[in-house]
């Protein structure tokens, strides 16, 4: 069955998904940089990890919980292999100024959080390209 416009809607939907993913992994990662060259580095832990709906094996969260020199407490989500556990330690990088929006995961045995962030936003944005093209070229 052919509804029409259906065309419209569903590249339209898909280039503003992609386009609204990359746009936000790159603000994730201009974040990331500007964690990794403030210099704040903290031992933490990974707190807990919690399971999308429908126990989906790949859709994990972790958190993740580290001490800033002046005793607070921050916990914040992160992205992490399937090989972290609960209780397992990270390093943590975060700008002093502002720990609670700009920790990361940043030490040995883990990806650099700039590599992860940067495919993320090359993926959706190229997946965001490819629907415009298609869109165009069956436009046109």
């Amino acid at each position: 069955m052919d509804v029409p416009g259906g065309d419209f809607l569903f590249f339209g939907g898909m280039i503003l998904l992609f386009g609204w993913l990359a746009t936000h992994y790159a603000r994730r990662l201009l974040t990331v940089t500007r964690a990794l060259r403030a210099g704040g580095r903290a031992e933490g832990t990974c707190v807990r990890i919690e399971q999308e709906p429908y126990n989906r094996s790949d859709a994990r969260q972790h958190f993740f919980a580290f001490r800033t020199p002046d005793g607070r407490q921050i916990e914040f989500e992160d992205l992490a292999s399937r090989s972290v556990r609960v209780g397992d330690p990270v390093t943590v990088a975060y700008d002093p100024a502002a720990p609670e929006r700009t920790a990361t995961v940043a030490g040995r045995g883990h990806w650099s959080p700039v590599l992860q962030y940067g495919v993320l936003v090359a993926g959706c944005g190229l997946a965001a390209a490819g629907f415009a093209a298609v869109f165009l070229l069956t436009v046109v």
